[in-house]
């Protein structure tokens, strides 16, 4: 059977990926600082996934788990979804995010560029490391990261390229457009609309929504992350978007519509986040046309499958925090 290690394995990306992964017949071993997270939260237990097993292990401070993890089992495959992943925390705790983002996966690259049974490492890299960007961009474009977080991801992108070169390290990075999807945190758009909606509370729309992005589900993601560790070219990059642009105000009002309130009702404008970019419009052309992946979820499809899941989650998820509460 074949066997990929899912690193950072609690949060939304890679708990979709775990799941889609286990279903192409993978069996997935998974990795987080923390304990695994509520059912509800879990697309692999929602699912009822066989063939996964977890370990609580924390990158910075319990690196030697992970790696014995990997010399006993042998992944051929090593997803690493790792990250403090938040913009404008960034800006609150900068150390943290280099900390994790650049020098925890720099010495974990360390320890897997000797390991004679890895076939590829892909790493969920971002495409805040372009900054604000203009037109649609392919993957050769400029670094030119505005928060801590975009330079903390950067640092990391940089120092892989170079064991690609020096090492012919087996790694393929990706970046992704807005994900979204059932089970993701409740700080997200996409959740927080509804949830708030659903709750009659008003959402903060920050900068009153203007910022534009193209929101891809997370099966979709999944889908095209398993093909590039599978069939990606090493020191490889690869956009994953759809080719759908959309401000995040048009987006709050889309849901609006469907939950049928007005959107004046439903929002109060707020003050913009420092650092935020006006609008990342990526190129997917390079991983349609080498690997053959197209995205197959429309964003309305992808809308109400999350509005089903809020609702049938509802009296759970009203209880919990929609804000996202830093971990060192």
């Amino acid at each position: 059977m074949k066997k990929a290690l899912v690193i950072g394995s609690n949060c939304f990306s890679a708990s979709n990926f775990v799941d889609y992964t286990l279903a192409q017949g993978y069996e997935v071993f998974g990795t987080s600082r923390s304990a695994e997270a509520a059912p509800h939260y879990l697309p692999y237990k929602i699912n009822n996934r066989k063939g996964f097993t977890f370990l609580k292990a924390d990158l910075n401070t319990e690196l030697d788990k992970i790696i014995s993890l990997c010399e006993e089992h042998k992944p051929g495959i090593i997803v690493n979804f790792a990250a403090q992943g938040m913009v404008a925390e960034s800006w609150q705790y900068p150390m943290d995010y280099y900390r994790t983002n650049a020098l925890g996966h720099i010495a974990l690259h360390e320890k897997v560029r000797h390991f004679d049974f890895l076939e590829k490492y892909v790493h969920i890299s971002t495409p805040e490391v372009y900054g604000s960007t203009s037109g649609v961009i392919k993957e050769d474009a400029p670094y030119n990261p505005s928060t801590p977080y975009a330079a903390s991801k950067a640092a990391c992108d940089m120092s892989l390229r170079t064991f690609y070169q020096n090492y012919n390290f087996p790694v393929c990075s990706t970046r992704a457009a807005n994900v979204y999807g059932r089970c993701q945190a409740l700080y997200r758009i996409i959740p927080k609309t509804i949830l708030s909606i659903l709750k009659k509370t008003r959402l903060p729309l920050h900068g009153g929504g203007h910022s534009v992005r193209a929101f891809i589900h997370m099966t979709d993601v999944s889908a095209a992350t398993l093909a590039i560790a599978e069939k990606g070219k090493d020191g490889s990059i690869y956009h994953i978007s759809t080719d759908r642009f959309i401000s995040i105000r048009d987006l709050v009002k889309m849901i609006c519509e469907i939950l049928n309130i007005s959107f004046e009702d439903a929002v109060d404008i707020t003050d913009d986040r420092p650092g935020k970019d006006a609008a990342y419009t990526l190129d997917s052309t390079k991983v349609r046309t080498e690997l053959g992946w197209e995205a197959k979820i429309s964003l309305e499809q992808g809308i109400d499958e999350c509005i089903k899941w809020v609702k049938d989650n509802f009296d759970v998820l009203k209880t919990e925090p929609d804000f996202y509460q830093h971990k060192k």
